[in-house]
């Protein structure tokens, strides 16, 4: 089971780790939230029924980790339009040289509804397949095409 957790966290922490990064924009949260997601999923291995890749289940438990940060936050009232800064650039950002133009998206991804926004986010930042997008959702890979495709129109 120890070597099994090992190799889960090796195989995907990292993107695990982006994925969470682009969501909340704070290294420290998308640490706790990858650390909280790991321990989940090893409590819960036994709940994986292999109906999607393992990348998406715990892409789903981390987002589900992650809006229950958002709600105890907007119940303390704590604002979630601070952006901290990064000591390091991701992936990501090196591809947007100007940090304006990224902040501006980030304001925009905000603004967009669910499931618009977490789509999006499944599909350029986790680059999850629309069959994993869709299975997510319980729903087919086509519904997964057209909902990004109208969450990159809006």
């Amino acid at each position: 089971m120890h070597e099994e957790f090992e190799k889960i966290y090796q195989d995907y922490a990292e993107d695990l780790y982006y994925f969470i990064l682009q969501m909340c924009r704070n290294e420290n949260l998308a640490m706790d939230i990858l650390q909280d997601t790991m321990l989940k999923a090893v409590t819960s291995i036994d709940k994986f029924k292999g109906e999607c890749s393992m990348k998406t289940w715990l892409c789903t438990i981390a987002k589900h980790i992650y809006f229950d940060y958002l709600k105890k936050a907007e119940s303390k009232n704590i604002s979630l339009e601070i952006l901290p800064e990064h000591a390091e650039q991701n992936s990501f950002e090196q591809q947007i040289s100007d940090s304006e133009q990224a902040l501006q998206i980030h304001k925009i991804l905000h603004k967009l509804e669910e499931p618009y926004r977490e789509i999006f986010m499944l599909r350029v930042f986790a680059e999850l397949k629309y069959v994993d997008i869709g299975a997510i959702f319980n729903q087919s890979e086509n519904w997964a095409g057209v909902m990004f495709y109208r969450a990159k129109k809006n």
